[in-house]
């Protein structure tokens, strides 16, 4: 794989996201994440707390995968487990625990409670790190049963704790999926909605197309758009606020609201964007097409970087991809007709040496035939009145390498890749008529299994196939399927859960342990979320799939729900993937967000060189500002860093009174030499594990520094 040419991406700093599952009624299965920046060298130590006790190792040597079965752990009793990574012998910081109850089920998932919310369902979820503890937080829309009643969208942590409700408001009643309301959400292949961390701080924003009447997590309502204006909003993860917003440019506003497709992608290379593509109907005909990039910074701006308007047969499918098609480490905004280079110009026509290809509902893009050099496209057809059933394409620039035509028009509804079959080289592509060769083409079996999802599950690198909540393996010698797990089931083989539209997850992806994909479900009357986890060992280590950059841009586009792909092979007879082109970003608390200032301490900008949008000026009457859910990580008993960033312009020191999760001590800020000469001062704590700190900063009777933000390096 080619080294990219642009500076690192900045992503996510995630935890080791440790999972237990029973294995049975003396074992416990223990998952966790090989990072992305894990050297090949990196091995780990597994750590088991029985009922509250002292920790003990439960491996006898340092271990190369991220997968262990504990054998001396009966059911009865309650375990904490946590890793600690060893790097050059010795090792590292504890990760985050994971508590596993005493007299739990064998099933192969874990629960989270959610609130009961009656005639609501949960449709799509989200995945992001809300509260910055490395973990991934969960966002739900919330469909209403009756025509009368809104649409709400609401935030919990890991844990289950819950954040806050967004009530949609009155835009979202009219949920027609061809024309939906202003600020309906998720009907249809439409979403409208998208998690991620885009200022860099380290805790994820959640993006929402909004309107008129949208009441907020904080109490306020947006006003004043107009009748069919919208907006982008960036909503604050933990609270609920709105951070910002840009109003939708009004080309097609004639026509009514336009539904929203909405993804993140780094059109620069280094840091994320929105991205949104936008759609409405022309009276009872043809469609406008809007797609749009915004950037958004820790200042509260949000800055379009351009707008592109359909003109000329350029078909769109029912969901969109972000993906660095020609790996020079930008990415490119693909449709299933087109592609756009990052600057919003148009990069080429899917097929442009076949005009033939017109719509479709489910298009891949990956390096699905690792012999042939740079990345390959799969799209299917829908009613092609040539015949066209469905082609291979080059990824990076739009060329057929091979159509497949029928004898008859057809809806080829839909179409998957996979590496199913281990006699073939590279993924197998297939929809209806037999699944074929990625290198020829040629069919391979003239039975395939139902063509709705891939997901990897078992122990090897092939795929399994997942289609209405059934993980099937297929067995090529004997054109069958075998049933790995059921969602449905309320066997020890399933969770007794629910599936969404079309056979899809309400999500899936690797979100949590090795790096193996999960399945998102939730129970029958919609007051728990339940993540289906495979408990199958596997020799295989692979970097967690949520620091592949083409993987996690995957994970926030939804439309009609496809299969993610990494930008590498995975399949049998795989080449370990090199190390991505990442940088994590720290969490970096900003004085003027999610934080409570008191005291006559206040949130001002009246001195340069702050960072975000201002910075806590304090008084001299014991002013404070107090972050909470700061995250201590593992905890434990190695103190950790604080990192103030500060000015003091006063001429002397400045003390003050740092009180962390109860326990106080006295901080002392140098001068500066001026207001607008900023450093930073290093203050060594304990922290408890997770995102559960409280840290309040407070003056002692005399003004103390300007502080800008807190951060744990």
């Amino acid at each position: 794989m080619p080294v990219a040419s642009h500076a690192q991406r900045k992503m996510e700093k995630l935890d080791r996201g440790v999972v237990a599952l029973r294995h049975s009624a003396t074992a416990t299965w223990v998952s966790w994440r090989v990072l992305g920046l894990d050297t090949a060298s990196t091995t780990y130590n597994l750590y088991r707390s029985t009922n509250g006790g002292a920790a003990v190792k439960v491996n006898s040597t340092p271990l190369t995968v991220s997968n262990y079965t504990d054998t001396s752990a009966p059911t009865a009793s309650a375990y904490t487990y946590y890793v600690r990574p060893v790097v050059g012998g010795v090792e590292q910081a504890p990760s985050i625990p994971y508590t596993l109850p005493a007299n739990g089920s064998l099933e192969m998932a874990y629960r989270i409670p959610i609130r009961s919310l009656p005639n609501h369902s949960v449709g799509f979820v989200w995945v992001g790190d809300l509260d910055g503890d490395g973990e991934y937080d969960y966002v739900l829309d919330r469909r209403p049963s009756l025509a009368t009643d809104t649409q709400k969208l609401e935030a919990y942590t890991r844990t289950g704790t819950p954040l806050w409700v967004i009530d949609l408001g009155p835009g979202s009643l009219d949920r027609d999926n061809i024309e939906p309301g202003p600020s309906v959400v998720d009907v249809g292949h439409w979403d409208g909605v998208t998690v991620y961390d885009l200022d860099g701080d380290g805790r994820a924003e959640v993006i929402l197309r909004s309107a008129d009447g949208v009441v907020f997590g904080n109490g306020t309502t947006l006003s004043g758009l107009g009748t069919n204006a919208q907006a982008i909003s960036v909503i604050n993860g933990l609270t609920g606020a709105e951070r910002a917003r840009a109003v939708i440019p009004k080309d097609y506003i004639a026509d009514g609201p336009m539904a929203a497709h909405l993804g993140i992608g780094y059109l620069n290379g280094t840091t994320p964007s929105i991205v949104a593509k936008l759609k409405n109907r022309v009276g009872s005909g043809g469609f406008n097409l809007m797609v749009l990039a915004y950037d958004f910074a820790a200042n509260n701006s949000l800055t379009q970087k351009w707008k592109w308007l359909r003109t000329g047969a350029l078909s769109d499918f029912h969901q969109f991809r972000i993906f660095d098609v020609d790996r020079n480490g930008t990415d490119e905004v693909c449709d299933g007709g087109y592609v756009l280079n990052g600057d919003g110009t148009l990069r080429y026509k899917v097929g442009l040496d076949n005009p033939n290809v017109v719509h479709g509902d489910r298009f891949h893009i990956g390096d699905l035939n690792p012999s042939r050099p740079g990345l390959e496209g799969f799209a299917i057809q829908q009613d092609n009145p040539n015949k066209l059933l469905y082609l291979v394409y080059d990824a990076a620039t739009g060329a057929t390498i091979r159509p497949h035509y029928g004898e008859a028009v057809e809806d080829t509804a839909r179409g998957v890749v996979g590496d199913i079959d281990p006699s073939t080289p590279g993924m197998e592509y297939w929809s209806f008529h037999g699944y074929h060769r990625i290198d020829t083409g040629a069919v391979v079996n003239s039975t395939t299994p139902y063509p709705n999802f891939r997901i990897w599950w078992d122990g090897d690198v092939l795929s399994e196939t997942l289609n209405d909540g059934k993980v099937e393996k297929w067995d090529a010698a004997n054109s069958g399927l075998s049933r790995l797990f059921t969602v449905g089931s309320s066997t020890s083989s399933g969770v007794g859960g629910r599936t969404g539209d079309r056979g899809a997850p309400f999500f899936y992806g690797d979100i949590i342990g090795d790096w193996r994909e999960e399945i998102i479900s939730t129970n029958a009357d919609g007051t728990q979320l339940i993540i289906c986890h495979t408990k199958t060992p596997t020799s295989t280590r692979l970097y967690t799939l949520a620091h592949n950059p083409a993987y996690r841009m995957a994970m926030t586009v939804k439309g009609y729900m496809q299969s993610h792909q990494p930008d590498y092979f995975l399949g049998n007879g795989m080449s370990t993937p090199s190390t991505p082109n990442i940088s994590y970003v720290p969490l970096v608390l900003q004085s003027e967000i999610n934080t409570t200032v008191g005291g006559g301490t206040s949130i001002t900008d009246n001195r340069a060189g702050y960072t975000g949008s201002g910075f806590a000026d304090f008084n001299t009457t014991g002013g404070y500002v107090e972050w909470t859910r700061v995250n201590g990580a593992g905890g434990g008993a190695t103190p950790r860093t604080l990192r103030f960033r500060f000015a003091n312009g006063s001429g002397t020191s400045r003390t003050g009174q740092l009180t962390v999760n109860g326990i106080s001590q006295s901080i002392t800020f140098p001068s500066t030499g001026g207001w607008t000469n900023w450093t930073t001062l290093d203050v060594n704590v304990g922290l408890n594990a997770g995102a559960t700190n409280t840290v309040r900063l407070q003056s002692n009777g005399q003004g103390l520094a300007n502080i800008d933000y807190l951060t744990i390096p």
